[in-house]
């Protein structure tokens, strides 16, 4: 039974990854960036004067640290290969050595999992994808690793095909397995399977 569902679960991350390269070459020529730069958080107005005359603080001189690296728990914006594919991506938090999700679950001789728990909120048209396709962990030594597709007890897991509304919200986790004494060093996300040319990273740690 668990063999049949995980050939299932390949089959679909194959065809979704097939249909998303299709899509993709209907795009304009862009370079690949990396985006580290967190959504700011919504904040209330600034009032518009005070009793004693003073003026309102600049906007732009109070957010001491704004560009800093996006951590876990940032918020980042991206963009797909079309206009009207765009996602607001959390990297919500990370489970390291996460334990398999049954008995016959387990890391090769060697490794651990990590589970890494995504939030996709769909900010275009709509969400369509494979986030397992998506997403990259890198260790201290700049060695990128793909996900697995192994379940663990972190948590629920993405589905293989994932469908979000426009104006709402998915929340899953995605299982990494990397070599026992890696260090991590941060984690990226990148829609369209991938193929995006706008890459969202996250600093571990």
């Amino acid at each position: 039974m668990a063999i049949a569902t995980t050939t299932r679960r390949r089959a679909a991350l194959l065809l979704t990854a097939g249909l998303v390269v299709l899509g993709a070459t209907a795009c304009t020529d862009t370079k690949p960036s990396v985006s580290t730069e967190a959504k700011p958080a919504a904040t209330a107005p600034a009032a518009s004067g005070t009793a004693g005359g003073s003026k309102a603080a600049d906007p732009s001189k109070s957010a001491e640290g704004a560009k800093a690296a996006a951590k876990l728990g940032d918020t980042i914006a991206l963009k797909g290969s079309l206009a009207d594919n765009t996602a607001d991506v959390t990297a919500v938090k990370l489970v390291d050595n996460a334990e398999g999700a049954d008995e016959f679950t387990k890391p090769a001789d060697g490794k651990r999992f990590v589970a890494v728990q995504f939030r996709i909120k769909a900010t275009g048209k709509g969400y369509n994808d494979s986030p397992s396709n998506s997403a990259k962990l890198i260790d201290a030594q700049g060695q990128a690793f793909n996900t697995s597709l192994d379940d663990t007890k972190a948590g629920p897991s993405f589905a293989a095909g994932t469908t979000i509304a426009a104006g709402e919200s998915g929340l899953g986790f995605l299982t990494f397995e990397v070599p026992a004494d890696a260090k991590l060093d941060k984690v990226q996300f990148t829609l369209d399977s991938g193929f995006a040319p706008q890459t969202g990273q996250w600093k571990l740690g």
